[in-house]
């Protein structure tokens, strides 16, 4: 257990401490709760807010208050997002024995951490507080969720609709708890006196998550890099990329920060974007974008998820109709290359490449300066390239023929576990580089017994072989 005694003169430390003890109460309610009693309590935590017509609410409620985003994007992730990651999760086990070992003869036990303290962004406040209330009460804990304050209201009303299902089904509503007034240094204390932080936002609270003294799992900058190679379906590319582009104005930082084209198909797929609604900038307009975007060197948030045509406003020239994303040409990477980094907006870096291999390296030279760990993408038909850029990038993820947006954190179509949280390894400067789940805020007690026949170690002729021979 960790040391919460706070000093009695601080009051952000002793609100804080309440919240705590009142989570930490209302966890202990369900420490021993079946797996049926657990998998109950997220599927109403989820119905609550995922219901039709309240998922319209939230939607609707969530752009008021940002204005970030649009009404399609937050939906889709209230609506089908918590559904998807609640239908990833309902069926596995994770009460008493969840794994066992038979060839090491090792059975593993599922034990709750207590109380997590989570981080949600404005970004993504939706969907954040319900994907992580529902992992950490898939693991028997309770959770503390610090909202940005520009979507505080949104929060409250998420967790409030999660806490009364809670009640309905007869578990303590402080299992899910809302901090109602946030403040850098109420998420600090938070994070200071839970068990676990899961830290999903800007990289300064990250941060301070790993700075915290509390175990924490936090996540990389994004700035998702997107190759297309001459054997890929263009047509298809063309409107995946066109789909993660645009998805909630590029709210995630999963969208498409940079594409690169290889020579052989460049012009025709420049081509099919702008029949996607792509606008190709000329350099006076690249200019002026970036003049908008990074005044005084500065990046300038209130850009961030705002529709093309008011971003083009916004730079000082006008959008043609239909256009609904900036493609900026592009040919560096790094601070003298601001576009090369995350944006956080619906403007991609557009890059050219001789191939497969340039593509590669500009790929690890633009995440290199943003965005290292995180995740990549190709279009590609080819086995051969796909696994060439698999192994030779420093990424966690690789999705392939998928809107890059919508895949990284799981969907229908893939494999990928479900979250909003993604580690991005030791090239991001992350614990963990999985998608990050409820197997992740658990803790877990190894029981070993005996092995049937003992294991024998080989005489050093078989161990060490030749090596005896080269190093003699």
């Amino acid at each position: 257990m960790l040391d919460t005694t706070t000093n009695p003169q601080d009051p952000i430390a002793e609100e804080v401490a309440e919240l705590v003890a009142r989570s930490r109460a209302a966890q202990q309610q369900i420490e021993n709760y079946t797996q049926e009693q657990v998998d109950e309590l997220i599927r109403a935590m989820v119905w609550a807010v995922a219901e039709e017509s309240v998922a319209e609410k939230i939607a609707q409620h969530t752009v008021d208050e940002t204005q970030l985003g649009n009404y399609d994007g937050k939906y889709l992730k209230i609506f089908r997002k918590t559904r998807a990651t609640l239908f990833d999760i309902i069926d596995d086990k994770s009460v008493g024995i969840i794994e066992e070992d038979h060839e090491r003869n090792i059975v593993k036990i599922a034990k709750p951490v207590g109380v997590i303290g989570a981080l949600s962004p404005s970004t993504n406040p939706e969907a954040t507080p319900v994907i992580k209330a529902i992992s950490a009460v898939k693991g028997r804990n309770s959770i503390i969720v610090a909202p940005h304050p520009r979507a505080k209201l949104t929060n409250k009303l998420i967790c409030d609709l999660m806490r009364d299902a809670i009640v309905k089904m007869g578990a303590p509503a402080d299992l899910v708890i809302s901090i109602d007034v946030p403040s850098v240094e109420k998420t600090n204390e938070l994070m200071r006196q839970c068990d676990r932080v899961l830290a999903t936002g800007g990289g300064a609270m990250v941060t301070a998550a790993y700075s915290s003294g509390t175990p924490a799992l936090g996540v990389g900058v994004g700035n998702a890099v997107i190759t297309v190679d001459e054997s890929a379906d263009l047509d298809d590319a063309a409107e995946k990329i066109r789909i993660s582009k645009t998805l909630d104005l590029a709210a995630s930082c999963s969208s498409d920060n940079s594409v690169i084209l290889v020579d052989a198909i460049y012009d025709e797929m420049v081509e099919k974007l702008k029949h996607q609604g792509g606008y190709l900038c000329n350099e006076e307009e690249k200019q002026k974008l970036q003049d908008a975007l990074w005044p005084d060197g500065k990046f300038n948030t209130a850009i961030v998820a705002q529709p093309a045509e008011k971003i083009a406003g916004m730079a000082g020239f006008n959008l043609p109709e239909g256009r609904t994303f900036f493609m900026v040409p592009e040919t560096g990477f790094g601070p003298d290359f601001p576009f090369s980094g995350e944006k956080l907006t619906v403007i991609m870096a557009l890059y050219r490449a001789a191939d497969i291999n340039e593509a590669i390296e500009l790929t690890n030279n633009i995440q290199a300066y943003q965005g290292q760990g995180h995740s990549c993408g190709l279009y590609s038909r080819s086995d051969e390239n796909i696994m060439k850029l698999a192994n030779a990038t420093r990424t966690s993820r690789v999705m392939v023929n998928q809107p890059q947006s919508a895949s990284n954190s799981g969907n229908l179509w893939n494999g990928m576990r479900q979250t909003f949280s993604l580690g991005c390894g030791s090239w991001g400067g992350n614990g963990t580089n999985n998608n990050i789940t409820w197997r992740d805020l658990i803790n877990e007690t190894w029981v070993s017994k005996p092995l049937a026949v003992s294991k024998e170690l080989p005489s050093d002729e078989d161990l060490f072989g030749d090596v005896m021979q080269k190093l003699a």
